[in-house]
Formats: C-alpha cells, sequence, structure tokens
C-alpha cells in the first residue's frame, strides 16, 4: 500500500526561524510555500531526497491560531514532529483497504493536501497513537498549478 515516506509533519511556532533552521543544519530547499485555511496552518515543503516512488520532505507547521488543530498540539505537545505521511498511489483506494482492517479514518473523503495533493488522516488511536496521513502526490501539472513558493 505505502510507497514511500512522503514527508514528516513538524509543528512550529515561528515557520520562517525553522526554514532557516533546516536549511541552514540540513542543507533542504523550500519547494513549496503555502497556506491552508481549512486546515489552520502557514507551510513550507523542504526537499528531502527523490527515490522511486516519489520525493521524501519535511513539512514545517504554523498554526494560524491557538484554537487550529496544530495550535493545540503545540499548547499540549510543544514544538516537534505532528504526523507522518505515507505516499500512496491512489488516496481513496489505501483509505478504503485501510478501514476493511478496522482502522479509523479521520475524513470520510480525501481532500486537498500540500503541492496539490488529496490526503487523508488515520484516526491515531488505531495505529499506536500517530497521527498518520495518506498522501497521492499531484501529477507534474498539478504540482505546477497549486505549489506557491
Amino acid at each position: 500500500m505505502f510507497m514511500r515516506i512522503d514527508h514528516i509533519g513538524i509543528a512550529c511556532r515561528d515557520l520562517e526561524e525553522k526554514i532557516e533552521l533546516f536549511s541552514r543544519t540540513f542543507e533542504l530547499t523550500v519547494v513549496a510555500r503555502e497556506v491552508n485555511e481549512e486546515q489552520g496552518v502557514k507551510e513550507a515543503m523542504l526537499h528531502i531526497a527523490d527515490g522511486e516512488g516519489g520525493g521524501s520532505y519535511i513539512q514545517l507547521l504554523e498554526p494560524l491560531s491557538e484554537d487550529s488543530p496544530v495550535g493545540k498540539f503545540l499548547a499540549r505537545r510543544g514544538e516537534g514532529v505532528h504526523h507522518v505521511a505515507f505516499g500512496v498511489p491512489d488516496v481513496a483506494d489505501a483509505m478504503r483497504k485501510v478501514q476493511e482492517k478496522g482502522v479509523r479514518l479521520l475524513d470520510e473523503r480525501p481532500r486537498h493536501g500540500s503541492m496539490g495533493s488529496e490526503i487523508a488522516f488515520i484516526h491515531p488511536k488505531d495505529v499506536g497513537g500517530m497521527l498518520t496521513e495518506l498522501v497521492q502526490a499531484a501529477t507534474p501539472s498539478q504540482n505546477a498549478k497549486n505549489v506557491h513558493m
């Protein structure tokens, strides 16, 4: 079902500060920036590497408000790993397969994700306490239309 680790989502209080830290320390390059009103975050995707199944990234997430999911996460746990995202060839099919195994989803259907992707989240209580995201990457033409630097 999984093709790769698509990204690791990291909650932070200051997006620009963390971009500078990850760029300087790990020599990562920002490939996309977005504001996702639906999820209540400003984000940056930093490219790690490309593989057979696609790219891998670090996703830095700054909440737009304290009452957003990432804002609440920061208040409870502080900065750090927020979620792990796995690349899948078809997010709707992956959702169906997960549900068939008795695992709950937080989403009823795929929704818009970073860089034009389609995403869905798995309930953390059903997978060892880690918020887990399924990601179907956008096609190159979709990605070109949706990426904002």
